[in-house]
């Protein structure tokens, strides 16, 4: 099973499409059972969007990167504590 922090990691490969199709079903799966890692992707999304719709460059990589990692990083530390990590 999908864990929340494995769910992070491969965040944007699944926005991009970029995941083969036993991973896609396996976030789906995810998704439909947790709503803080829908809420993550959701979120994800919007940000790139946002960032899309704004800049007239292309998106810097290394800064969404940097991103995903910070969140990553965040729901780690918040899934260690005493809550299950996958709810």
């Amino acid at each position: 099973m999908l864990m929340c922090r494995d769910l992070a990691r491969i965040a944007s490969d699944y926005i991009d499409g970029e995941l083969g199709t036993s991973k896609v079903m396996s976030v789906k799966m995810h998704l439909l059972m947790c709503g803080r890692c829908r809420s993550f992707i959701g979120s994800l999304r919007a940000s790139i969007e946002l960032m899309s719709a704004h800049s007239s460059q292309q998106l810097d990589e290394d800064l969404v990167r940097r991103i995903d990692e910070r969140v990553s990083e965040s729901l780690n530390a918040r899934h260690s504590g005493k809550d299950s990590p996958d709810q």
